[in-house]
């Protein structure tokens, strides 16, 4: 059965040893959360295979700004990080180190990217002991575009075992919720600062959407929405390649909602949203949140059902101001889990990706 949020399950727990560390309203369990988050810190090793020419696709990021930055900055952070060992028997984990990323900037096809991948999987399990003996199950690999989702088709073990940690988190695109992780998808830089809390008598529009039509609840969303006075939906009408990345922020500076309807390619738009302080509204059927582990979405974001496009304006404007203001609020306390930083910064986003392998290094083993 599809969910759209999965819980953490409830624990006894004993009370935090830092509670001021304990932001309030933003988690499932935030006393759950910290103790095991500290015990993480303390305990959880990856091993990085060594293998691989950094000159090519390996071991380091193409680049640290654009729409996959997200990937670039994971590669660089797990070397700076206290979770990197260059002993295997340490490690609880095994990164796969190959970056689809560097691989399109070369000009790589697909079929040569799954070639890659397969040839370089391959030469682990000749050399080294550690994927024979789990089948892959306590390996991961990471990549943010969409390509390089499917780039590891070619190694089944890969799709079916390991733990794929993807920006496009789509049931569609063979993601499984209890093994894979979401990679949070942020485009950077951000040329403004952070929004939220303290500029709420500013947002005067009630819902904000610019893009293009490249999925059905798209093209539903401009076809109902587009003439609205009070919805301002600009259908492919912001070039962020020329002036409008500066309109775009503008206009998620003065919105109190923004749209994120699900397409076919991933997208920064609810990281966006998160930085400029615009309630982000998730309207997909089958999707996996960053972070959905350890985060409430419900306490900081509005999330829909494809089919509610219809009455999208009267959802939105059903939600009291004291509901919307908890919503900013909650908002501004989760930004710094989607921020990316060098080198990487407790409870930034580095170290959510991290605490999601964390709770995935139980694997059954075969």
């Amino acid at each position: 059965m599809h969910r759209h949020l999965r819980p953490l399950p409830p624990h006894a727990v004993p009370l935090l040893r830092t509670p001021s560390l304990t932001p309030t309203g933003v988690f499932h369990s935030a006393e759950a959360f910290h103790l095991d988050y500290e015990k993480m810190e303390e305990e959880f090793k990856v091993f990085v295979y060594p293998d691989g020419d950094p000159d090519t696709y390996f071991h380091t990021p193409r680049k640290l700004t654009g729409k996959y930055a997200s990937e670039g900055y994971f590669f660089k952070n797990i070397r700076e990080s206290r979770f990197f060992t260059n002993d295997p028997h340490r490690a609880h984990l095994f990164f796969i180190p190959i970056s689809c990323h560097k691989m399109r900037g070369r000009g790589l096809t697909y079929e040569r990217m799954v070639y890659e991948v397969e040839e370089y999987v391959k030469s682990l399990k000749f050399k080294y002991p550690y994927w024979n003996r789990t089948m892959g199950a306590d390996h991961f690999f990471v990549t943010c575009h969409d390509i390089g989702v499917k780039a590891t088709t070619g190694v089944p073990h890969l799709v079916k075992n390991s733990i794929r940690v993807v920006c496009s988190s789509s049931y569609d695109d063979d993601y499984i919720p209890h093994k894979d992780v979401t990679l949070p998808q942020v485009q950077l830089p951000f040329f403004h600062p952070a929004g939220g809390g303290s500029d709420i008598k500013n947002r005067n529009t009630l819902a904000f959407w610019a893009g293009r039509s490249d999925s059905k609840l798209k093209d539903e969303l401009a076809a109902v929405w587009d003439n609205d006075t009070e919805l301002d939906i600009q259908n492919n009408r912001v070039d962020l390649r020329a002036t409008g990345a500066i309109v775009y922020m503008e206009k998620l500076y003065k919105s109190k909602f923004c749209l994120c309807p699900h397409g076919p390619v991933g997208s920064s738009r609810i990281a966006d949203s998160i930085h400029y302080g615009c309630v982000p509204v998730i309207m997909s059927n089958y999707y996996d949140l960053p972070f959905n582990d350890i985060l409430d979405w419900r306490k900081f974001s509005v999330i829909l059902k494809e089919t509610d496009v219809y009455k999208l304006k009267d959802i939105l404007r059903s939600i009291s101001e004291k509901h919307f203001m908890a919503l900013n609020q909650n908002l501004v306390k989760v930004q710094k889990h989607f921020k990316w930083n060098t080198p990487p910064v407790r409870l930034d986003a580095f170290h959510m990706v991290m605490y999601e392998l964390w709770l995935r290094r139980h694997v059954i083993r075969y």
